[in-house]
């Protein structure tokens, strides 16, 4: 009785199983580098200045606490830009926020001169009832103020 052995699964089946293999690495790959992408932006974006002042000032406001809650911070994805070019930047950025009583978002629109942030718009948006509350309201007064002189 004569044993016939058969080829491997690899031997019959190498003519698309390497280019199948070779195509999904390639397709996880991509996706590996656009998810390390995403994450370090964002994580760029969650660790800057801007972000940590508005919620700062969003955990310091009596009326944002009364209606969101405390602590205050953030829930999700930020969405905007922020830049730096040497000792200048920018940021526009919409952060998303929570507390125990409910959610909302932050917006934060400022510059950056010589180290220093100057914000010239700093809000938060209630979600349940669309309410719009300035967080800058006394320094957005004091700077025009001392613009008039």
């Amino acid at each position: 009785m004569e044993t016939i052995q058969q080829k491997s699964w690899f031997a019959r089946n190498w003519g698309w199983a390497v280019p199948l293999g070779g195509c999904l690495t390639i397709i996880i790959l991509f996706f590996v580098f656009l998810g390390s992408v995403f994450f370090g932006v964002s994580k760029l974006m969650s660790e800057s200045v801007p972000n940590e002042d508005a919620l700062i000032m969003a955990n310091e406001d009596e009326y944002v606490v009364s209606i969101i809650g405390t602590p205050i911070e953030s829930n999700g994805i930020m969405s905007g830009s922020i830049s730096y070019k040497n000792n200048t930047g920018s940021a526009d950025m919409s952060i998303p926020i929570k507390g125990p009583k409910g959610e909302a978002r932050l917006f934060v629109v400022g510059t950056k001169e010589y180290d220093e942030w100057t914000y010239t718009e700093m809000y938060v948006i209630i979600d349940e009832t669309d309410e719009q509350i300035d967080l800058l309201g006394y320094e957005q007064e004091n700077t025009q103020e001392n613009q008039s002189f």
